[in-house]
Order: C-alpha cells, then sequence, then structure tokens
C-alpha cells in the first residue's frame, strides 16, 4: 500500500482502476473492490501492514461496475465487512439489477466499438447500509461524507472529507489518457448530461484533493476541478 495521507492508503499494483484503504480505530474501511483478480493482492498487501482480512470493517461502494466491484463477494466472503453504497446503486450491487448502458445513438461512434452487448447484472453482494447525500460516516476518518453523483452509474456515489478537503471521485471524474481531467468513457456512462452535473456539484466543494478510481491523485485540485466544470 502506497500512503497519501496519514491513514489513507492506495493499494498497488491492481492493473485496472484503485481501491482506497483508510485505517479507522476499529481497522480498515476499503473504497470498492476492484475486479476479482485484485482480491488476493488487495488481503496480501492488508496482511504485509500487520493484519488479517477480517480486520477490514466496510467496504464504501462507489458504483457496481465490473472493474470495482468485481471482486467485491470475495472480499466480503472472507472479511465480513459490511458493504455500503447508495440507495439507488443497491440493486446492482446486490444483483437484482442489470447495468444500466447509455443508449448506443447517443454515444459517438468511437465509444460504440467498446460498449458490451447485452447488460448483465454482476454476481450480487449483501449491503448492509444504505447512504443519500449528505449522509456521514463518523466511524471512518472521523466523518466522511457522501455525496451524490449520478450519471456514471444511477447511483454513483463519491466521497467527502470536508476537513482534508479530500474528495474520492470514483469514476465521477477521471485522470486517464488527457493531461488533465476527463470524463468517465461514454460507452460505460449511463447518462452523461446528469455525469456533467455532477462534475459541477463536485467542483462546488473545491477539494484540495482528488482520489479517482482512475488515474494519479491530484493536489491542489480545486481550481483545475472548476475549470473543467465551467466547461462543461
Amino acid at each position: 500500500m502506497k500512503k497519501i495521507l496519514d491513514n489513507v492508503y492506495c493499494f498497488s499494483n491492481l492493473l485496472v482502476g484503485r481501491v482506497y484503504a483508510i485505517k479507522d480505530a476499529d481497522g480498515w474501511t476499503i473504497i470498492d473492490a476492484g475486479l476479482r483478480l485484485a482480491v488476493p493482492r488487495i488481503l496480501g498487501q492488508i496482511k504485509q501492514a500487520g493484519y488479517a482480512a477480517t480486520d477490514i470493517k466496510r467496504i464504501l461502494v462507489t458504483h457496481a461496475h465490473p472493474d470495482h466491484v468485481g471482486g467485491l463477494p470475495d472480499l466480503r466472503a472472507v472479511s465480513g465487512a459490511a458493504v455500503i453504497c447508495s440507495a439507488e446503486e443497491r440493486p446492482f450491487v446486490e444483483g437484482e439489477r442489470a447495468l444500466v448502458s447509455p443508449n448506443r445513438e447517443d454515444v459517438p461512434p468511437l465509444a460504440r466499438m467498446m460498449m458490451s452487448g447485452k447488460p448483465t447484472a454482476m454476481p450480487g453482494t449483501s449491503v448492509a447500509r444504505v447512504l443519500q447525500e449528505g449522509d456521514v460516516l463518523p466511524e471512518v476518518l472521523g466523518g466522511l461524507q457522501a455525496v451524490a453523483t449520478p450519471g456514471h452509474s444511477p447511483g454513483h456515489m463519491s466521497f467527502w472529507h470536508p476537513a482534508h478537503k479530500l474528495l474520492f471521485t470514483g469514476d465521477a471524474v477521471m485522470r486517464i489518457l488527457a493531461p488533465g481531467l476527463r470524463l468517465p468513457f461514454a460507452g460505460f456512462t449511463s447518462d452523461m448530461a446528469q455525469a456533467k452535473r455532477s462534475v459541477k456539484h463536485i467542483a462546488a466543494l473545491e477539494p484540495e484533493l482528488l482520489l479517482f478510481g482512475h488515474g494519479v491523485p491530484m493536489h491542489g485540485a480545486a481550481p483545475t476541478l472548476k475549470a473543467f466544470a465551467d466547461k462543461l
């Protein structure tokens, strides 16, 4: 694990996407679970830090796409951790609804090539708690706040820590394939207009540190994020 701030870490060498870990008084909180093949690496790095799988107490889910919850069933099974997500995303996390794809006619031709076939449901994992906009998890980093950022998925959620001005963005905004920020990929985004509104929503928070689902962390991020949001 790579340290980002006191008690905030990022797992290393997961191949696709980023999974974060927060050291809390009662154990670890994990944000997202990565692909299924990431789970042994996550557990190995927890063990290297001197902890057991059962020291993972919570798994916060930004959204139920495969690169964020593919490893969730296995990670939940070995840790017994409570799975937490938005109320809107719960049926996708629990495998009750198929993932939502955009209308093909609304997606640029190149992005259509990235789209899969008929949407399928993810393997279900039971959710212990659902969150709404503004709900606070006092047990996580002394107070982590839920921020509704739908668009990339219907119930996408980011997580905000006001004292640290730290935002875990999930895929609400990305930092890949461009020198600055970018929107989530159109071929995997259920409602791009809504996704743009979510970027404006998080820009209003004026976060100084962005931790992305895809891309290296961005320090001093508020001006860059505001400029990006203003162009949408």
